[in-house]
């Protein structure tokens, strides 16, 4: 058995290992490749900010495990195991990552190890821990149950997350009429203009890094970054599914949410035209909607902006989705999670994250 690097004469044997993992499976969808050919072939954006390491696992000639060991230099404190993908559970296996994980950490100066971190939360964080024989839904991981058992026997914390569920038949009204006469009258809610995306790219940069800075994982965006991860998606999304809330006329939050364009997608097809091309004609297919991402900056949490967002986007959605569902929550997020109890009809999935401190 032997690790390997990645370079230029394996790097393809890499890609389809990790296409591998995902095609051809009735539960999973295989949105993620784009982002991960562009942090392989070097054009990624993140690139820029982050060493990268490609690693797999070989056995007799094949692959059995991969992953991208990542340090982010905006989060330096932090070693990640990204993109972890193994066809079985082999252990030994799995301690020649963790091995050479400790080694590059002690190189860099850090003192944590990540599992299930991809570069950055917002493109993935956790790995699946309940419901496996559901269909993943997009922007969401989907795994073997055994991924939990490598971290877990390698001295790993976890961290638990959920996500929160909802019949939107069971909803009539979100707030009653005096709130919602008084959230309108203090806050606006807008749909973003792709006409000007490097604007509202920047926007949504500005907010997250205020909201988010205190947020595990969380470690501050470029807006060359976010403008990049729009434009990846701007032929699948609309301007009502990334709403700002303002407060004289200033962004103070947004809302990011989608429907799930996993349903138009069969098990053995990547992210891509012909899903941009379904969503096109017959987007009245998808029957739930997710809400990924909400953030308000500090001055303006707990005032009502959340709310205002809310309002605006079950205005959007009334009478187009039969299912909402929410992104992963931290599980000691108590406002968050109290949003997921106060409107949703239960809790959904289960998803874990993992980390290790490293003396």
């Amino acid at each position: 058995m032997e690790l390997k690097q990645v370079d230029d004469m394996n790097v393809k044997a890499f890609f389809k290992f990790y296409e591998n993992q995902y095609l051809n499976n009735p539960f999973k969808r295989n949105s993620m490749s784009g982002l991960l050919k562009g942090l392989l072939s070097g054009k990624s954006e993140l690139c820029k900010s982050a060493y990268l390491e490609p690693l797999m696992v070989m056995n007799d000639d094949r692959i059995i495990m991969i992953c991208i060991l990542a340090y982010a230099y905006r989060m330096p404190e932090l070693l990640q195991i990204g993109f972890f993908e193994a066809e079985k559970f082999d252990m030994e296996a799995f301690d020649l990552i963790i091995h050479r994980a400790e080694t590059l950490t002690k190189e860099k100066g850090a003192d944590k190890i990540s599992g299930s971190l991809n570069i950055h939360v917002n493109y993935g964080l956790g790995f699946l821990a309940s419901n496996y024989e559901e269909r993943q839904s997009f922007g969401m991981p989907h795994n073997p149950p055994f991924y939990h058992d490598f971290f877990e026997k390698s001295g790993f914390k976890a961290i638990e997350m959920i996500s929160y569920k909802k019949d939107m038949h069971s909803l009539e009204h979100l707030l009653n009429s005096g709130l919602q006469i008084r959230i309108r009258e203090k806050y606006t809610v807008r749909p973003a203009d792709f006409r000007n995306l490097k604007a509202e790219a920047h926007i949504y940069t500005q907010i997250n890094n205020e909201a988010f800075k205190e947020h595990l994982f969380y470690y501050p965006r470029k807006a060359e970054e976010d403008l990049e991860l729009f434009k990846d998606f701007r032929f699948l999304l609309k301007p009502e599914n990334l709403l700002f809330v303002e407060k004289n006329g200033t962004p103070v939050g947004f809302m990011l949410w989608y429907p799930d364009f996993h349903q138009l997608m069969k098990p053995s097809e990547t992210l891509g035209l012909s899903t941009v091309i379904k969503n096109k004609f017959f987007s009245d297919k998808i029957d739930t909607f997710k809400i990924v991402e909400m953030g308000v900056i500090p001055n303006e949490k707990g005032r009502g902006a959340i709310l205002a967002l809310f309002d605006h986007c079950f205005q959007c959605v009334k009478g187009r989705y039969d299912n909402f569902e929410s992104g992963w929550i931290l599980e000691n997020n108590t406002l968050s999670k109290s949003f997921g109890i106060k409107w949703a009809d239960s809790r959904h999935k289960r998803y874990k994250a993992y980390i290790k401190d490293v003396h």
